[in-house]
């Protein structure tokens, strides 16, 4: 429990260094403008095909359970809805975890190891400032434009299955998404994304931040990271869904 603790206090204490980092000088704006396309376009292409056979595939297991009611029609409302809400932010999430989380922590867990962290203080470089802050920008911001990507992606795959596999008529299909999206819906998928950014750069932060050990323990740092920021990840789907769903429905 003390253990448990002590991390809790470390993470509490990284995002307060974080948070004072934002609103002082000095800025350092070439890293955060090069983290913003690292995570950002770096993760474009698995997000695309992760969203393009996410939708594809809801779309096809959908068509034959709808058969049973014949509701085929209506397999769109079924792929945007889950797309939207559920399965775009949280697959999305989950993709950049074992992408970017395990990039950070073994990036700054082999800067701790090889000393370049005691270096950047000793220059008189504050770490939090060059290397957590423009990270957490660029997870805060860019999980939410993944995740519309995503989504758009995922209900275009949905399309191609219900034209082609399914014989459901663009018009009909495209039709039932807007039929069924309401606004609260949008609000919903666009709101998690910011959270589950958040979380999987500033937990990979503080394990690479915390890395010790050598090699060894920077193999160690990267396996937590994408542990620890999956199961962040499903937790606060479930409680950001619970506030959300009284606050907004």
């Amino acid at each position: 429990m003390k253990g448990a603790a002590l991390e809790v206090q470390e993470y509490v204490r990284l995002i307060g260094a974080a948070g004072r980092g934002l609103v002082t000088p000095p800025i350092y704006r070439h890293d955060i403008i090069e983290q913003f396309d690292a995570i950002g376009v770096g993760s474009l292409t698995v997000v695309l095909l992760t969203g393009l056979f996410t939708g594809a595939a809801l779309a096809s297991q959908s068509g034959l359970t709808l058969d049973q009611f014949g509701a085929r029609p209506i397999v769109g409302r079924l792929v945007s809805a889950s797309m939207v809400k559920e399965l775009g932010p949280v697959l999305t999430a989950l993709m950049l975890t074992g992408r970017i989380g395990s990039g950070i922590a073994a990036e700054l867990g082999s800067m701790v190891v090889t000393d370049q962290i005691n270096a950047l203080r000793a220059l008189g470089t504050d770490p939090i400032r060059k290397l957590v802050v423009p990270r957490m920008l660029a997870g805060f911001f860019m999980a939410p434009v993944l995740t519309i990507i995503s989504d758009f992606v995922g209900i275009f795959g949905g399309w191609v299955v219900a034209r082609f596999q399914l014989q459901v008529a663009s018009g009909i299909y495209w039709s039932s998404i807007t039929d069924a999206l309401y606004i609260q819906d949008v609000y919903q998928g666009l709101v998690k994304p910011f959270v589950f950014g958040f979380l999987i750069v500033t937990i990979a932060c503080l394990v690479g931040l915390r890395t010790k050990g050598g090699t060894q323990g920077v193999g160690k740092a990267t396996t937590i990271a994408v542990v620890a920021g999956s199961v962040a990840v499903i937790a606060a789907d479930f409680f950001v869904t619970q506030i959300l769903v009284r606050t907004i429905y």
